[in-house]
């Protein structure tokens, strides 16, 4: 029953979200944050989610429900994208470089051999899971209408051993495999979660991205995985536009101190040095090695 109350009060947010102007003050958002903020934070959980090619001005202030989120969570105001497309961001964040890539190549034309966050967190004892929208089948390298191999990274790495175990399709809102994770009670410590092209806001509006974070978001932080206290959502998008290339940074836990605001400079660097560091990785890859890491404001 409590549960099913959580999951409800997080739902009537989300109502109250669409029914309301597209204006910041206008709207609410879960209370997922700054409930735990003077105790030690032990992460066991870490999931990170990646929208699509909006700058930080782009969405901050214009997207309702993410704008809410920022402001009863953690927001990072200058945090950089690596370069463009798309594929050299995901490989940053996952890996610490970008390989020299500068396309969007498929995995057939462009395998990474080096070192990734998957197989960094397979030989630390944790386990992991890539969540992809609207993938036809496990491990997917092709494009459809609705899916890109390019914003699923892991299926680019070669060192991944059974790829088709762990990168999956999410499925649905309710019943889906990220759904049973967080539900389960045997959630991986690392979940990578990639909406599908229209609901990253690639190919619609920004609007239908905000929308789907409305839907998603309240799932993930009323479920019991959350709640437990050890988990930490990280949400940002994989490049902006113009030559600053600032997107937003959007950190959720329950250690993190309501409207944490940090102006710094971070990067995809700093996400994955952040993950790495609350998984309890402390070899870093790559330039995360040299990058900050998530500020102490957001308690983590």
């Amino acid at each position: 029953m409590r549960r099913r109350a959580a999951l409800a009060g997080a739902l009537a947010a989300v109502a109250t979200a669409a029914a309301l102007p597209a204006t910041a003050s206008a709207v609410s958002a879960p209370s997922a944050c700054g409930q735990a903020v003077h105790a030690r934070p032990v992460i066991r959980h870490v999931i990170v989610i990646v929208m699509e090619n909006h700058s930080y001005s782009q969405v901050i202030g214009r997207a309702p429900f993410t704008t809410a989120l920022a402001k009863r969570c953690g927001l990072a105001t200058n945090y950089h994208a690596i370069t463009h497309p798309s594929l050299p961001n995901y490989l940053a964040m996952t890996s610490g470089t970008t390989h020299g890539i500068r396309s969007d190549c498929q995995p057939f034309q462009c395998p990474i051999r080096g070192p990734n966050l998957f197989t960094q967190v397979t030989r630390h004892g944790l386990r992991w899971r890539s969540y992809a929208e609207s993938m036809p089948r496990p491990c997917y390298r092709g494009t459809t209408s609705l899916y890109a191999a390019r914003h699923v990274p892991a299926v680019y790495y070669t060192r991944i051993r059974a790829c088709r175990r762990h990168v999956r399709s999410l499925g649905r809102l309710r019943s889906g495999r990220l759904h049973f994770a967080l539900h389960s009670g045997h959630a991986p410590a690392l979940m990578f979660v990639t909406p599908n092209l229209c609901n990253d806001a690639h190919d619609c509006a920004l609007a239908r991205g905000d929308a789907w974070l409305a839907r998603w978001i309240p799932m993930i932080v009323a479920s019991p995985t959350y709640r437990h206290g050890h988990t930490a959502v990280l949400l940002t998008f994989d490049e902006g536009g113009g030559g600053r290339n600032i997107v937003p940074l959007i950190v959720l836990s329950r250690y993190t101190p309501v409207h944490a605001v940090r102006h710094r400079l971070m990067s995809h660097y700093s996400l994955l040095r952040g993950t790495e560091k609350m998984l309890g990785i402390r070899r870093y890859l790559g330039k995360a090695r040299s990058a900050r890491g998530l500020p102490k404001a957001f308690h983590l």
